[in-house]
């Protein structure tokens, strides 16, 4: 079903009719068509649509912001941050875009010699629900400006977000059916990976959509790049500045009610500062407010969907029944809608779920370590590597902790974040390729080599 259904109440707020077989053919062929000349605009125009695209975020971010949270329940006020980040992402490739695809002489001793990044065409973004408006806008802002065009394959639960961005591009002067929105289940993407119109594809979300993206993508020969899921450890080492490290050990756990990827989930702790962290993080947890999106002062909003909170927690309760202790929360709240107490628990065995599952929701497992030797080791202990955080003041320390965590991204003494001007992906079972930055935008772009006698 595509609808709106507000996952603080469990009212059905709208319902929209999946495109038939037909008008999705439809949009493919407009997308083909579209690109044919789109890509001979100018980097100038095309920076002029998404500076205005910008602005539109900016501006109406209130009224997005009211759309993410009817939607998918983030709090109101980080709905409304997301909107206005995503206008960071425009600006930051109106700003570069150029340069970073400008062609690149290459010195080969004889003839001249170059690189031109070239876009390659219609591009699908399988995209999920957590970040309806900032995932989304990571992908386009890179993808229109390198001359290709966009479909959007959205989360089925946030259908209203998809319609909204394709709408603030329309308003923002891109040529028609530059970036479109395909409201579609999931049984229709297999399809739409295999027509020859479509020639990449970006999916992020969970291991199991990712497998079979790739499969797809793969058996097509087809270009693809994956942002999966994450169990990201947030190291707390002796010399850490505990003043800071437990406020952001909170909120790295909690951010969008616990439903991110690059959420901290394993709070590894030097045991010489594990009572004094667990103690102070424990009652900041217990202290967060619980309650309604809309609402200015609720810092945890319900999860997104029933299945979601169902699973989150069969998690904690299968933990708990193979050993795992619970500090506080450990149990959804008895109201209307997906909410959930925030939680932490220790000595979580090594089998549970808590220790080798991802948690997807305000849920936190303190795990104790002696030394650098076992933290790094118990930080790597994960088939996941999308980020990591690790708190020490130590230089030593830090150097090892960069230099041997197997993950995409290290954060020394602070949150893990994403940033339009740095890489973000992640290694092993959390996906391969990279968004953002230079390496983002040059993804989905043929790297042709051009050699003049």
């Amino acid at each position: 079903m595509i609808a709106t259904i507000n996952p603080a109440t469990g009212d059905c707020l709208a319902t929209f009719d999946p495109l038939t077989e037909s008008q999705l053919d439809e949009k493919l062929a407009r997308a083909a068509e579209a690109f044919r000349t789109y890509r001979h605009t100018t980097f100038a125009e095309r920076a002029a649509w998404m500076r205005r695209a910008a602005e539109i975020l900016e501006t109406e971010k209130d009224a997005f912001a009211r759309i993410m949270t009817l939607e998918m329940g983030k709090p109101l006020a980080a709905a409304r941050q997301e909107a206005a980040k995503c206008a960071t992402a425009c600006r930051y490739y109106v700003e570069h875009a150029e340069h970073l695809l400008a062609d690149e002489l290459v010195d080969t001793g004889g003839p001249m010699s170059f690189i031109r990044y070239q876009p390659i065409g219609a591009v699908l973004a399988v995209m999920p629900w957590n970040f309806p408006f900032w995932q989304v806008f990571r992908f386009l802002a890179p993808a229109l400006m390198a001359g290709n065009v966009g479909l959007l394959k959205h989360a089925s639960n946030v259908p209203q977000c998809a319609l909204g961005i394709e709408d603030i591009v329309r308003r923002a002067g891109f040529p028609a059916d530059v970036f479109q929105t395909l409201l579609i289940g999931a049984e229709l993407v297999h399809g739409v990976i295999d027509d020859p119109r479509v020639k990449a594809v970006t999916l992020t979300g969970s291991e199991p959509a990712g497998r079979q993206v790739a499969v797809q993508a793969g058996r097509q020969i087809k270009k693809c790049v994956l942002e999966l899921g994450g169990s990201d450890p947030f190291i707390v080492m002796p010399s850490a500045d505990l003043d800071a490290a437990v406020p952001t050990a909170v909120q790295a756990r909690v951010l969008n009610n616990g439903q991110s990827c690059i959420a901290a989930k394993r709070f590894i702790v030097e045991e010489a500062v594990a009572d004094e962290f667990e103690r102070r993080f424990v009652e900041a947890m217990a202290r967060l407010v619980v309650g309604d999106p809309m609402q200015e002062t609720t810092q945890v909003g319900p999860l997104a969907t029933p299945v979601i909170l169902h699973d989150l927690d069969q998690q904690v309760r299968r933990s708990v029944a193979a050993g795992a202790r619970v500090l506080t929360g450990g149990h959804r709240l008895e109201r209307p809608g997906n909410y959930y107490a925030p939680t932490v628990l220790v000595d979580a065995p090594a089998n549970s779920p808590a220790h080798r599952e991802e948690l997807f929701g305000p849920v936190a497992v303190v795990m104790r370590a002696r030394g650098i030797e076992a933290a790094i080791r118990q930080a790597n202990d994960t088939r996941f590597g999308l980020g990591a955080s690790a708190w020490t003041r130590d230089g030593a320390e830090q150097q090892r902790f960069i230099e041997e965590i197997d993950a995409g991204m290290v954060f020394i003494n602070g949150m893990v974040a994403s940033d339009p001007r740095l890489p973000f992906g992640g290694v092993k079972a959390s996906g391969y390729g990279r968004e953002l930055s230079a390496w983002g935008i040059r993804e989905f772009v043929n790297v042709k080599t051009v050699v003049v006698l």
